[in-house]
């Protein structure tokens, strides 16, 4: 397991750097730590920077490697990602106010839409990930979150899944009681053999063959209400999304609901493509 931490020296980045080291010494795994300056002239200050992020991961139970790159910040973090083969790149989450709690970081959100490997958004305290809700969707190709928990096993030793679906809009066919499913629990979907229990089924036996204990969950009503409220009555540890990069002008952003989910859960985000 590698992981990758992106440091700029500041809180935030101090939050990723706790975390990701608490990881690697549960995964047994190595990390690099890196940061970036755009003039060469700044080594110095990466130089401290990196001393610093150091010191708080320590060395005695795990490789650990230090890196200072040179360039535009987002286009760095990505390269190292790719070009380290990295399982897991983990960030900090500035704070934002006000208005800006409606918008993501042109960094982060780069980054996150062009990443190589899944994302982890430090914020809140680090901690281990007891229970952790892995966020499903009804869409054939949308495994990506229950198959990146399972390529990170090892980060998740002991934890509790949830997998949740959350059924916005419900299509439907003349073999199905009409406005049931507006109410059904995840047991029934899969019960009733209906498309969105199949795939439920689908990923569940995908969690627990990698040995997981998992619980599926159906909530009803909009994507981003639904997944706020149980990430808060759930108590989570972490919250794992799908999400994909939009094209054209727009290519460098997440789609809307990854975006919002991003900028309003109050704890670590785990993001992964679904490219």
């Amino acid at each position: 397991m590698h992981l990758l931490i992106a440091t700029g020296g500041d809180e935030h980045s101090e939050q990723a750097v706790r975390l990701g080291a608490q990881l690697a010494r549960t995964a047994q795994g190595a990390v690099t730590i890196l940061t970036i300056v755009e003039d060469e002239n700044d080594r110095s200050k990466a130089d401290a920077i990196l001393t610093q992020a150091s010191s708080l991961v320590g060395s005695e139970e795990i490789e650990v490697k230090s890196k200072v790159s040179v360039g535009e910040i987002a286009t760095e973090i990505v390269r190292e990602a790719e070009d380290g083969n990295c399982d897991l790149l983990v960030i900090g989450s500035r704070p934002s106010h006000g208005f800006l709690k409606r918008l993501l970081g042109p960094t982060s959100e780069r980054v996150m839409a062009h990443s190589p490997c899944p994302v982890l958004i430090a914020k809140g305290k680090a901690r281990s990930f007891h229970n952790v809700l892995v966020c499903s969707s009804g869409a054939n190709g949308y495994e990506g979150p229950s198959r990146a928990v399972t390529h990170l096993a090892s980060i998740f030793s002991g934890s509790e899944i949830t997998l949740l679906h959350v059924m916005s809009q419900i299509s439907a066919s003349p073999d199905v009681r009409e406005g049931w499913q507006l109410q059904a629990t995840a047991s029934e979907l899969m019960e009733e053999d209906t498309p969105e229990g199949r795939l439920l089924e689908e990923r569940v036996e995908m969690l627990e063959r990698s040995g997981f204990q998992v619980k599926a969950k159906v909530r009803h009503g909009l994507v981003v209400d639904e997944i706020l409220e149980e990430s808060h009555s759930g108590n989570y540890d972490l919250v794992v999304i799908g999400a994909h990069s939009t094209t054209g002008w727009k290519r460098f952003l997440l789609d809307d609901v990854a975006h919002q989910l991003v900028i309003q859960l109050d704890r670590p985000v785990l993001v992964v493509q679904t490219r």
